[in-house]
C-alpha cells in the first residue's frame, strides 16, 4: 500500500493553513508517555485520518488549540475559559485543561477557520472521528447538525452554512453523562476506582474538513468471499445523476479485476488465484473507485481489501474450531484497552498508537482483543498491514443496578438486564454505526456485543441481528459468561490461571475460547498512576517470578488447545490507571519481560500439529 507520498502531500497542503500561537502545556501531576514531548500544539495528530477511504483532493486538519468553556447545562456559551488542545479529551493532561465536566454541565468548543480557494465552489464536509457523547455543531451561529454516539465517526455537510468569504466560525457543544447515563461508555466512570477509569468527554479523534464535488462517492462496503474467489463491493454515491462507478482491484501495479456498475449497483470482482491475508502474510489488494459522468471521472477514492475467511469447522474429535482461511490457527493475544496516562482515549501521537501493536507482535501474539473501546481508523489500518487479528468489543453501557451469579457459566433469561426503550435504541444505533464504520477492516474477525453481562439484554435478538448484519465474521455473543444458545463461541473468563469451557457440558456446536485470563501484576515505581493501592489479579515482586508463572500458564494452554481450545486472551497489554497487570507499564516506558522471551514461549502455541481437522 504505497500511500506515503500522497499523504505527505496532503499534510504539506493542509498544515500551513492554520497558525496556533497560544501557549499550551501538559497538565502536571500524572505520569506521561515518551511521546508527550512530541505533541505539537500547532499541528497535533496531523496524519490523514481515513486511510481506508482516501480521496485525492485537498483536506484541512482542524486539530489544534480551540477556545473552550464549561457551563451549567442550562447556559449557553458566553466566553472562553481558556484553550484546549483538540483532539484530546478535556479530562486528559494533553488537553492542557485536565478538568471534569459531568452530567450537569456542557463542554463548548469554538474556533475560526478559513476555506482554501481550492475548496470553494465545492461541497465542504466536516468530519469528526469521535466525540463523546452528544454533539451539536454550529457553523457561523447556525445549527448545522448533531450526533449521539461516543465511538463512531460522523460527518456534516456544512456548505449551506458557510459565508462566501472571510473567516468562518465553528462551535461544538457536547454533553456527556458518563456512567450516570445509559449510553455506551466502556470503562469510564465519574468516580474512578479499580477497573473503572477517568471519564472522557468531548472530541477525542481528529476533526477535519474535506471538499467534494456535487456528485461523490460517499461510502463503500467491501466483503470478500474466499471460497468463491469473489470480493463484493457496494458503493454509496451522493448526488448521482446518470453516472456509473468503475471499480478496479490491483496487485501492486497489476490490475487483477475491473467492473463498471450503476451507482445503485453491486460489483462482484473475481480474484483469480487469490493471495490470502493472515498473520505472517497479510497481503492487501488495492482498490480504486471512480465515479464517471459522460466519460469523465468526477470523483475517485482509493481503498483496499483482503481475501480472508473466518469460520467454524470440526476437528478430528468433533469439536468446533475457529478456522482462518479454512485452517486452524490458534488465536492468542492480549486484552487491549487503548488507554493512555496523558491522552486517556487518545494516543499522544500516531507513533504511540502504533507502538502497542508493534510490541504485541514482537511478543509473539497474533491477535488483539480491543476491549470495550473503538480506535481511530489508522489503528485498524495498521493491524491490516502487519497481519494482526482483531476481536472488536462493543463498548458497554447501562450497567447499573444489575447483578448476576453464574451457574457453571449459564444464566437464564430472567437474569438479563431490562433496558428502557431509549437505552435499547441508543445501544442498537451505536453498535450498528460501529459495525458499519469497521466493516471493511480485514483484520477484524470477531464481533463481541456483550462483556461479562455488563448491560447485557435481549442476548438472542442482539446476537442474531449482529450475525445477520455481518455473516462474514464470527460473533462472540457474551464474553465471560451469561451464555445463551446463540452465537459462534463459548467464552469464559478465569483469573489468574487459564481454563477452558467443558466441551462435554457445552456441546460441540460452538468454538471454545478463553476470553480473559492472567492479570499477573508487577508494580514498577516511577511508572505508576499512583504509588500506593494498586492491584493485579496476582501480584509479583520481580520480573523473574512473574515470567515463571506466565510460562506455566502457557504450558497449560498447549494442553487446552489439544482438548479443544480455539483462542485465548491474556490480560493485558498495559497497566491502566491503578491496574498493574500489563505486559508494559501504563507510560509504555518499561516492558516488564523482554519481547523475545515472550515470543519464544508464545510461538509454541501456534504449532499446527496440536490439532487435526476432519
Amino acid at each position: 500500500m504505497k500511500r506515503t507520498s500522497f499523504i505527505a502531500l496532503l499534510l504539506a497542503i493542509s498544515a500551513p493553513l492554520f497558525s496556533q500561537t497560544t501557549s499550551w502545556a501538559l497538565v502536571e501531576g500524572k505520569i506521561s508517555t515518551q511521546w508527550a514531548k512530541d505533541v505539537n500544539p500547532a499541528n497535533p495528530l496531523p496524519e490523514y485520518p481515513r486511510p481506508q477511504f482516501v480521496r485525492e483532493n485537498y483536506w484541512v486538519n482542524l486539530n489544534g488549540l480551540w477556545d473552550f468553556s464549561i457551563t451549567p447545562k442550562s447556559q449557553q456559551y458566553s466566553k472562553a475559559d481558556g484553550k484546549i488542545l483538540v483532539p484530546f479529551a478535556v479530562e486528559s493532561s494533553l488537553s492542557g485543561v485536565g478538568k471534569y465536566v459531568g452530567k450537569d454541565s456542557l463542554l463548548w468548543y469554538k474556533r475560526d477557520f478559513s476555506i482554501p480557494s481550492s475548496m470553494k465552489r465545492k461541497k465542504v464536509l466536516l468530519h469528526f472521528g469521535a466525540v463523546d457523547w452528544q454533539t451539536t455543531v454550529y457553523v457561523n451561529g447556525k445549527e448545522a447538525g448533531s450526533h449521539e454516539g461516543g465511538y463512531d465517526p460522523f460527518s456534516i455537510d456544512i456548505t449551506p452554512f458557510l459565508k462566501k468569504s472571510g473567516r468562518q466560525n465553528l462551535t461544538v457543544k457536547v454533553w456527556d453523562p458518563s456512567d450516570l447515563g445509559t449510553q455506551p461508555r466502556g470503562k469510564q466512570v465519574s468516580k474512578p476506582r479499580g477497573i473503572w477509569y477517568t471519564p472522557v468527554t468531548g472530541i477525542w479523534q481528529t476533526v477535519w474538513l474535506e471538499a467534494v464535488n456535487p456528485s461523490y462517492i460517499q461510502n463503500v462496503k467491501i466483503t470478500p468471499d474466499l471460497d468463491s474467489k469473489i470480493v463484493e463491493i457496494i458503493p454509496t454515491v451522493a448526488g448521482a445523476t446518470n453516472q456509473v462507478v468503475r471499480i478496479s482491484a490491483w496487485d501492486g501495479s497489476t490490475k487483477v479485476a475491473e467492473q463498471e456498475i450503476p451507482t445503485s449497483g453491486t460489483a462482484k470482482l473475481l480474484i483469480n488465484n487469490p493471495k490470502h491475508w493472515e498473520p505472517g502474510s497479510p497481503f492487501l489488494y488495492d482498490l480504486k473507485l471512480e465515479l464517471i459522468s459522460k466519460g469523465r471521472v468526477v470523483d475517485q477514492v482509493k481503498s483496499y481489501f483482503a481475501m480472508r475467511k473466518i469460520s467454524l469447522g470440526k476437528d478430528a474429535n468433533g469439536i468446533e474450531r475457529m478456522l482462518l482461511n479454512n485452517k486452524f490457527v490458534f488465536q492468542y493475544g492480549p486484552l487491549d484497552q487503548g488507554w493512555w496516562p496523558d491522552g486517556l482515549y487518545t494516543a499522544p501521537t500516531t507513533a504511540a498508537l502504533l507502538f502497542d501493536v508493534d510490541k504485541t507482535k514482537e511478543m509473539g501474539f497474533n491477535m488483539i482483543r480491543k476491549h470495550i473501546k473503538v480506535e481511530p481508523a489508522i489503528w485498524y489500518n495498521y493491524c491490516d498491514k502487519v497481519g494482526m487479528l482483531v476481536w472488536q468489543d462493543m463498548p458497554s453501557g447501562d450497567m447499573e443496578n444489575f447483578t448476576w451469579e453464574p451457574r457453571l457459566g449459564i444464566i437464564d433469561k430472567q437474569s438479563e438486564k431490562v433496558r428502557s426503550a431509549e437505552s435499547e435504541a441508543v445501544y442498537r444505533k451505536e453498535w450498528n454505526a460501529i459495525m458499519d464504520a469497521l466493516h471493511n477492516v480485514p483484520s477484524i474477525v470477531v464481533w463481541t456485543p456483550f462483556n461479562e453481562a455488563w448491560g447485557q439484554f435481549k442476548t438472542v435478538d442482539i446476537t442474531n441481528w449482529t450475525k445477520q448484519k455481518d455473516p462474514s465474521r464470527l460473533v462472540n455473543s457474551a464474553s465471560g459468561g451469561n451464555f445463551f444458545p446463540v452465537g459462534d463461541m463459548i467464552d469464559i473468563h478465569n483469573y489468574p490461571q487459564p481454563a477452558m469451557p467443558d466441551p462435554a457440558y457445552f456441546g460441540s456446536d460452538r468454538a471454545l475460547v478463553l476470553g480473559e485470563f492472567g492479570g499477573l501484576g508487577l508494580p514498577i515505581s516511577g511508572h505508576l498512576w499512583q504509588e500506593k493501592n494498586n492491584w493485579g489479579y496476582q501480584t509479583f515482586k520481580d520480573q523473574a517470578s512473574l515470567f515463571a508463572k506466565y510460562k506455566d500458564f502457557a504450558k497449560r494452554l498447549e494442553d487446552y488447545i489439544k482438548l479443544g481450545l480455539s483462542a485465548a486472551v491474556y490480560t493485558q497489554t498495559t497497566d491502566v490507571e491503578i491496574e498493574i497487570n500489563g505486559l508494559m507499564t501504563y507510560d509504555r516506558k518499561v516492558i516488564k519481560v523482554p519481547e523475545a522471551e515472550f515470543r519464544a514461549v508464545n510461538s509454541r502455541l501456534y504449532n499446527p500439529g496440536l490439532v487435526k481437522l476432519k
